[in-house]
């Protein structure tokens, strides 16, 4: 039996693309289209099939963080504005609300879940708070029944950041068809589906998805497809805002058709995986990933564990442990209040957020995607084993 010195490194996560993607890849780079056209639309319409329709509209970008950037600058954040974020996400949450000049306020989250906690929210408001931007962590829905109840008491707007939640659900629904105002989710390398870089924003609110498809491209009132297959002179068009260069490509797009398509294999993959976590380390001195509750899918983007008071070795020591044996791990996240751009302009303290906090100085994300083998997590689950038996 191979020792595991002799084992390859296992990565804490690696994209699972197939034929499928490679030939429509190609395909889209020999049709000549190679920004964005006919297979960004076709994403698009997928995109929305797949959450249900209704009224949805899809707004393919180039990443999660411009699809935040075009939510917010359509609702009209500006400078003197907040917006509620927990702190335990990563930055892209809210850098772009200071791209708009307007300040997040970080919150703290809920001990179990690790998803912003909606009393701190309700405590957090000010008159110039606009709007709030729930993080649904590691592919776990947030509190969204109190989170959409707090913004309507208060009139503030809500931006949900699901680049962790395809396809999660709230008590049924997909995240993508609750109530907020614009929702957006990531397709970077290690998500639940990927097109290398990628995002989709989605709104039931017609305004708010003409405003985004604008403002993704230069502010321009056509975009490349309509003005080069319209029988409209294709030189013409107008800019009606300066904009940003926030478009999908279609060899991104087409790689998209064919990971959503595969979406529901994936799920169901990530979901065995961790439920044999699970199983296999609840006798370990550790905190698990909290379950979607009953009747409710968790996308199982990440799963992190949190090593207990009575855990043999710290954090830091268990990483390098699991390093030392060939597994790769990650830590989501350092929470923002620790920083120093935002500690520094917001004057944050660990003390001011100690869920959070307590939660970053003992998690650990532990490998877990789709074309990882039985084998692989009988590696990782030996590895923690023996670290911390």
């Amino acid at each position: 039996m191979n020792s595991p010195a002799d084992l390859p490194f296992l990565p804490f996560a690696r994209p699972d693309i197939g034929p499928a993607e490679i030939d429509a890849v190609s395909a889209a780079m020999r049709s000549g289209w190679v920004t964005t056209g006919p297979k960004t639309k076709e994403f698009e319409q997928a995109f929305t099939a797949f959450l249900g329709g209704g009224g949805l509209q899809s707004i393919a970008v180039n990443s999660a963080t411009a699809g935040l950037h075009l939510a917010l600058e359509a609702l009209g954040i500006g400078p003197g504005d907040e917006v509620i974020a927990p702190t335990l996400t990563f930055t892209a949450t809210v850098e772009v609300v200071r791209y708009l000049g307007a300040d997040p306020v970080l919150v703290d989250v809920d001990p179990v879940t690790l998803n912003i906690d909606p009393a701190k929210v309700r405590a957090a408001i000010t008159p110039r708070t606009k709007a709030i931007m729930p993080v649904h962590y590691g592919g776990l829905a947030c509190d969204m029944d109190a989170i959409l109840a707090i913004a309507k008491e208060h009139h503030l707007k809500v931006v949900e950041d699901a680049a962790h939640a395809l396809p999660t659900t709230w008590r049924g629904t997909l995240v993508g068809q609750l109530q907020s105002d614009v929702t957006v989710f990531s397709f970077y390398a290690n998500k639940t589906i990927t097109t290398g870089e990628g995002g989709m924003a989605v709104t039931h609110d017609p305004a708010l998805a003409q405003r985004m498809r604008t403002m993704r491209l230069h502010g321009m009132s056509r975009d490349a497809f309509d003005r080069f297959t319209s029988k409209t002179p294709a030189w013409y068009y107008e800019v009606i805002a300066p904009g940003f260069k926030y478009n999908m490509t279609d060899v991104a797009a087409a790689m998209g058709v064919e990971q959503l398509a595969r979406l529901p294999q994936f799920v169901q993959r990530r979901q065995a995986l961790a439920n044999r976590y699970h199983e296999q380390l609840a006798p370990l001195p550790l905190n698990l990933p909290a379950n979607a509750p009953q009747g409710d899918i968790h996308a199982w983007h990440l799963y992190v564990i949190r090593l207990r008071a009575d855990a043999p070795l710290g954090r830091d020591e268990a990483i390098q442990a699991l390093s030392d044996r060939g597994i790769g791990t990650s830590v989501h996240y350092v929470p923002l209040h620790r920083h120093p751009y935002w500690r520094d302009r917001y004057q944050l303290t660990p003390e001011m957020f100690p869920q959070a906090d307590a939660a970053y100085q003992a998690m650990i994300s532990i490998p877990l995607f789709t074309a990882m083998g039985d084998s692989d997590q009988d590696r990782v689950i030996a590895a923690l084993h023996e670290v911390l038996g």
